[in-house]
């Protein structure tokens, strides 16, 4: 088999990453979790201040944070009133949305709910699909971001660059990653199940696992805007 060059290695690996949404039970080893951490912590940050802080789920840890969320997520369908004890600590979307986000947003959603054969009132369906991100998408790792909050709003751009570097060398080793905003409204749940300090903040999760081969919802592919429509060139 020919071996790629480096430029190919590379883009192989960013267009290689997507967000899995069914990983296999097949264990990671502790071993390459480690490696892809290293390798990630070689993301740039502003001043080398390096912001980051990860928590790693497996076992006990995450079974028992996916109990949790899950059934405070039930809670809330049964009561919606109790979604107002659980906040995300910023505002990862728009408080409102204009074009065309809100086009990509809806065309990204209604594309994965068609492929899963979920109808637009089918709440039964949606709650259990949105649940699905609770439980990491069944994979046997979760990884829990969070940054002090004496940080500033640049840190979160460094933070980004750290979390694509550890999809990117997680593509590199064979394994699939979720990055996960989903869990950002439940942390006062799930910070201190990690033991968490008072002075964190929960940025996002992510699910790491194998991709299962098998599951139609993997086979979801995301559309991605021309570079002519987003780029400007100054001569």
């Amino acid at each position: 088999m020919q071996q790629l060059s480096q430029t190919e290695a590379v883009d192989a690996a960013i267009r290689g990453r997507m967000s899995v949404r069914a990983f296999t039970q097949q264990p990671v080893a502790r071993a390459d979790i480690a490696a892809i951490l290293e390798v990630a912590s070689r993301a740039p940050s502003g001043t080398n201040c390096q912001p980051w802080r990860v928590y790693v789920l497996q076992g006990a840890s995450r079974d028992g944070l996916v109990e949790k969320v899950c059934a405070a997520h039930d809670a809330i369908r049964a009561d919606p009133a109790l979604a107002q004890g659980y906040r995300e600590e910023y505002d990862y979307y728009p408080e409102k949305w204009v074009s065309p986000y809100i086009d990509r947003r809806r065309e990204n959603g209604w594309g994965l709910y068609g492929l899963l054969g979920i109808g637009k009132g089918d709440k039964d369906k949606m709650h259990a699909q949105h649940q699905r991100n609770y439980r990491f998408f069944d994979a046997p790792v979760g990884l829990m971001f969070t940054i002090d909050r004496v940080m500033g709003r640049g840190s979160l751009v460094d933070y980004g660059a750290f979390i694509q570097s550890i999809m990117v060398a997680a593509r590199g080793r064979g394994l699939h990653t979720c990055p996960q905003a989903a869990w950002n409204g439940f942390a006062k749940i799930i910070m201190p199940h990690i033991g968490a300090g008072e002075g964190e903040m929960l940025v996002c999760g992510m699910a790491l696992g194998y991709a299962d081969a098998d599951e139609p919802v993997n086979g979801f592919v995301t559309p991605r805007v021309p570079v002519a429509e987003f780029t400007h060139w100054l001569d």
